[in-house]
């Protein structure tokens, strides 16, 4: 974009296995092999086509077909295979040799195929993913458009995480639900097996031993360390059925809303609690929606806890399973949306809302059968991906309206599904009647917030733009809602703002707060820190300080 900010050095890049780590950390088995790298095509596995740090060359037209050689040795053999792919977007055909051993559709969730089958073991195979991506609606999309720029930014297509194969026993251990209270853990195991055997630590200290025949289980803790952004306490667990044994964690943890004092509150383990967050979209300038290696995320949330930020709010986006670890054992929440699918229209979902125009009916909006479907599928594998992560307490059905339709029927079925964390379903505008939350969007004006019977989230505001050229991916253009011409300038925009805006709303009911955004991201320099992460624009001093009065406020009135 005509400035040394896409001259950048990328020296995770030449790592041989990039984004190599164990990635799901949620279910640890000691059987794994990574097929990140460069792989027989040219293209460097798990970094979008359209990358730098792909390799790929040349422009992605809609098709494209990786392959690698695998060999499979009689050490690493159990008794099955499974392959595992974190994301591809967004339809994958999947062969080993000549046969078609998957066939896959969406672009944001992980899938997993036995290929037992098709395994010869000793023997050199070809491992082939076939992918297209047009772009459809059909499929959750997010904020990526051909023609980006503003608020939409540039496309991914085909392997975006890891690709890797684990062996397990015959009968084995298919997945494990974990939901904590303040002082016992219930666990839900799917495997063929009869008797599960668990054990859980808190550090080194085993504090509970024993053997269940009925899968779904509970187990009491005593003297229980409660998981808090300040204190992220986390229990490790070891869970055997049969010949199988995998390793997962909690942490114990609560998310309700309760009266305090007249006013709903959203309460973190029966404590009123202010959400200090700010917008996370996941997107690097070298990698578009993968970093260079998995340390990023850890220094992305280090770097907003240095600014006294408790929440993320993850942005129609799912992160690979180490993010989410992250969060959990640094300490920071998370809101995690949906991703949108279906048609965006500025007119009605952008323009009209922001004058005032807020209201619909969403259920006699004109949605294709098969796109609700679509998106009701990927809701429901979206919240089974990641029950177990104690850092999200909050879920986001539909944005701005984007792809809206019968919320309310989407409320009872997330609702159905999970009981354990509240529920947003229409952040910004068009709500309809059933939501755990008033969800506000406020840009251009004022931070006005009425009384209510429900806890109040402004789940968007600020986005107060500060570019700075040398970092910077876009030097011709610059999106924002508002503008700052040097660090103190922003830095006391954004304070004033807090100051006069959004303490006073905590005691009408305001329980938590996002603004946008964490970093810049392509052409929108409104981040708290550039889009190479390079630079603070802010004053963290301050913004600590900020923080403390937030949390103060809270404590004050309730």
């Amino acid at each position: 974009m005509g400035s040394k900010f896409n001259e950048l050095t990328m020296d995770a890049a030449v790592e041989r296995r990039p984004m190599g780590r164990y990635p799901r950390p949620s279910m640890v088995r000691d059987s794994y092999m990574c097929l990140n790298g460069k792989w027989d095509d040219g293209v460097t596995v798990p970094f979008p086509l359209e990358s730098r740090l792909s390799g790929f060359k040349g422009r992605f037209t809609g098709e494209y077909t990786y392959f690698r050689k695998i060999c499979i040795d009689k050490d690493f053999m159990k008794n099955r295979i499974l392959l595992h792919f974190g994301a591809v977007d967004a339809i994958a055909d999947v062969y080993i040799d000549d046969s078609l051993v998957c066939h896959h559709e969406g672009g944001y969730l992980p899938f997993t195929i036995d290929v037992t089958d098709y395994i010869h073991i000793d023997k050199v195979q070809t491992l082939t993913v076939e992918v297209r991506d047009s772009l459809s609606h059909l499929y959750p999309y997010g904020k990526q458009k051909k023609n980006r720029g503003g608020m939409w930014y540039t496309p991914v297509s085909g392997i975006w995480q890891t690709v890797w194969m684990e062996s397990v026993p015959e009968k084995y251990i298919k997945s494990i639900e974990i939901t904590p209270s303040l002082d016992r853990v219930t666990f839900d195991v799917e495997t063929d097996e009869e008797v599960i055997g668990i054990e859980i630590y808190d550090g080194d200290m085993l504090v509970y031993k024993g053997k269940s025949d009925n899968p779904y289980f509970t187990v009491p803790i005593k003297n229980p360390v409660l998981w808090t952004p300040d204190n992220p306490h986390l229990y490790d667990v070891t869970i055997t059925a049969g010949r199988d044994e995998v390793k997962s964690y909690f942490g114990l943890r609560t998310v309700s809303i309760g009266e305090v004092k007249g006013v709903k509150r959203i309460l973190l383990n029966d404590k009123p609690f202010f959400f200090h967050g700010v917008l996370d979209q996941g997107y690097f300038p070298e990698g578009i929606f993968t970093p260079n290696n998995e340390d990023v995320y850890r220094e992305d949330i280090l770097r907003l806890k240095a600014l006294g930020i408790n929440t993320i709010r993850k942005h129609i986006k799912i992160e690979p399973e180490c993010f989410y670890e992250a969060c959990d054992r640094l300490g920071m929440l998370v809101f995690q949306d949906m991703v949108n699918n279906g048609r965006y229209s500025f007119m009605r979902d952008t323009v009209m809302p922001t004058i005032g125009h807020k209201t619909i009916d969403d259920t006699k909006r004109r949605v294709k059968d098969e796109v609700k479907a679509t998106f009701e599928q990927h809701m429901e594998d979206t919240l089974a991906h990641l029950y177990n992560f104690p850092c999200i307490v909050y879920y986001t059905i539909f944005n701005e309206g984007w792809g809206q339709f019968d919320s309310d029927i989407m409320y009872d079925i997330m609702r159905a599904m999970d009981s354990t964390r509240i529920i947003d379903s229409t952040s910004g505008w068009f709500w309809q009647t059933t939501s755990d939350v008033d969800s506000y969007h406020i840009y251009f004006k004022d931070v006005q917030i009425e009384e209510s019977d429900r806890p109040i989230i402004l789940s968007e505001f600020g986005g107060y733009s500060y570019k700075i050229p040398e970092h910077s991916f876009n030097l011709k253009k610059n999106y924002g809602y508002g503008k700052a011409e040097s660090s103190e300038q922003l830095t006391e925009m954004i304070v004033s703002l807090y100051t006069k805006d959004i303490l006073p709303a905590i005691d009408k009911g305001l329980c938590g707060s996002i603004y946008t955004q964490a970093t810049d991201v392509e052409d929108e320099t409104n981040g708290f820190y550039t889009y190479d992460r390079k630079v603070c624009k802010v004053d963290a001093d301050r913004m600590r300080k900020l923080a403390e009065a937030l949390s103060q406020r809270m404590t004050d009135g309730t």
